[in-house]
C-alpha cells in the first residue's frame, strides 16, 4: 500500500508538472520545436534516478549485522523526512506552481531553448525520482520486493493514466483534495516509518526507557504535523480558491 500511494502522488506530480510544460510550450506555439527536449529531460531523469536506487540498494546489500540494521534505520529516518518536507512543499508550492513554470520555461526558451528547457523537465522529474527511490527502499525491508513492485508498478501506471487524461481534458479532478488525501495518507505513512526507524535505534542501544518513548514520539510527531497541514490547508484554501481543474496551459 505505501508503495502504491507514494509512486502514484510522485509519478502524478512528476506528470502534472510536464504536462504544464508541454500545454505552455503548445499554448505559446513552440511544442514542435522544443517538446523535444523536455521528453529528453524527464528521460535523463528517471535514468539518474533508477542509478540512485540501483546504488542504494548495493550500498545496503553488503551490510551486515549492526551496521545494517543502522543504515536502515536512518534510511527509515530520512524517508519520513523527506515525505513530511514533501507534503508541505508540495502543498505550498502548488498555488504558484503554473506561473512559475511558465516563467522558467520562458526564460529557459529566450537564453538559448534546448538545454535549458530539458534542465527544467530533468529538475522537476529528478527530484519526485530520488524520493522515490529513497522510499522503495525502505518498503522492500518492510513489506518485501515483491508487493512494494507490484505497488510501485500499479500505482506508476494509475499515475501516468491519470496524467494523461489530465493533459487532454477528458479528467476533471479536484486537485486540492487530491493532494489533500494523499498528503494525509503520506504523513501517516511518515509516522510509521518514524516508528520503524526510532524502533531500531532502540534496538540498537538496548534501553527500555528509550523503546517505551518510540510511540509516544510517533503519536506526537503525527499529531503536531497532521495539525499543521491542516492549518496549513486551511490557510490557503480561504485565501487563495481554486477551480475544481485548474487549466493545464
Amino acid at each position: 500500500m505505501g508503495a502504491f500511494l507514494i509512486t502514484l502522488r510522485e509519478t502524478f506530480e512528476a506528470s502534472l508538472i510536464i504536462g504544464l510544460i508541454l500545454a505552455f510550450l503548445k499554448k505559446t506555439g513552440a511544442l514542435e520545436t522544443h517538446g523535444r527536449a523536455v521528453w529528453q529531460g524527464a528521460a535523463a531523469a528517471v535514468l539518474v534516478s533508477a542509478i540512485a536506487a540501483t546504488i542504494l540498494f548495493a550500498t545496503v546489500g553488503k551490510l551486515e549485522g549492526r551496521a545494517e540494521i543502522l543504515f536502515e534505520a536512518v534510511a527509515m529516518l530520512t524517508a519520513a523526512a523527506v515525505l513530511t518536507w514533501m507534503v508541505f512543499w508540495m502543498r505550498r508550492q502548488a498555488k504558484t506552481m503554473g506561473s512559475d513554470l511558465r516563467n522558467e520555461v520562458t526564460t529557459a526558451i529566450a537564453g538559448g531553448g534546448t538545454l535549458a528547457l530539458a534542465t527544467v523537465a530533468f529538475v522537476a522529474v529528478v527530484r519526485e525520482g530520488f524520493e522515490t527511490a529513497l522510499f522503495l527502499f525502505v518498503s522492500v525491508g518492510e513489506s518485501g520486493a515483491t508487493a512494494t513492485i507490484i505497488g510501485g508498478i500499479i500505482g506508476c501506471i494509475v499515475a501516468i493514466a491519470l496524467g494523461v487524461a489530465f493533459y487532454r481534458g477528458s479528467l476533471k479532478l479536484d486537485l486540492r483534495r487530491f493532494f489533500l488525501v494523499t498528503g494525509l495518507l503520506v504523513l501517516i505513512l511518515a509516522a510509521y516509518l518514524l516508528y520503524g526507524g526510532l524502533a531500531e535505534l532502540a534496538e540498537l542501544i538496548d534501553v527500555s526507557v528509550v523503546e517505551a518513548l518510540v510511540p509516544v514520539l510517533t503519536l506526537a510527531f503525527l499529531g503536531g504535523v497532521g495539525w499543521a497541514f491542516l492549518r496549513d490547508n486551511a490557510s490557503i484554501t480561504s485565501t487563495a480558491p481554486a477551480p475544481a481543474t485548474p487549466p493545464l496551459s
